[in-house]
């Protein structure tokens, strides 16, 4: 049973390398652009703040999909809601100001990085997941960082930009090292 597992793993591997590789492109992407326009709450700014989450949403739909074959996918179900809510909530949130996007953002760092933990915790025989696994509890640690930096004065979402470039690259180092696993698979 344990080498069929393994086999589809390995299967399933290249399909969340490549959804790992584009996850850091995005996040980089994003928080450059974050940088240059995200001083004020202006609509773009708010739309590119819903933005993340709404891609998180489309990423777990992407990685439930491929993921099927290779065990349980509730983690991942339970981050697409997670993450929906999170959309939901920043773009009501970002019509009252930075603080109250810092809280609902704060909020999904904590709950979604919980979920990343677990799910890369089942994941761990497919190789390269410790990264995952890192990024989850370093997420939970932001998000409550963000919370607690919503009732400092003037508040700042550039914090966000180095939180969503920290997860680019966890994905770029979980892709790399599932390449390095599935060739020795």
């Amino acid at each position: 049973m344990a080498s069929v597992a393994s086999a589809e793993h390995i299967d399933s591997a290249p399909a969340l390398r490549r959804l790992y590789v584009i996850r850091f492109v995005f996040a980089v992407a994003w928080a450059l652009l974050l940088l240059l326009f995200g001083s004020d709450l202006t609509a773009g700014a708010r739309l590119l703040l819903f933005l993340y989450p709404a891609f998180d949403v489309v990423a777990a739909v992407v990685d439930a999909r491929s993921a099927r074959a290779a065990g349980p996918v509730k983690g991942l179900y339970a981050n697409m809601a997670v993450s929906a809510l999170a959309a939901v909530g920043i773009a009501v949130a970002g019509a009252s100001g930075v603080p109250d996007v810092l809280r609902v953002w704060g909020a999904w760092a904590v709950v979604s990085g919980l979920v990343q933990l677990l799910v890369g915790v089942a994941r761990r025989p497919m190789g390269g997941q410790w990264a995952m696994v890192v990024s989850g509890g370093i997420s939970v640690l932001a998000g409550a960082s963000f919370i607690r930096s919503a009732s400092q004065d003037d508040p700042s979402l550039t914090a966000l930009a180095g939180y969503a470039t920290l997860g680019g690259i966890f994905f770029l180092v979980s892709a790399l090292r599932l390449s390095r696993s599935s060739r020795r698979g």
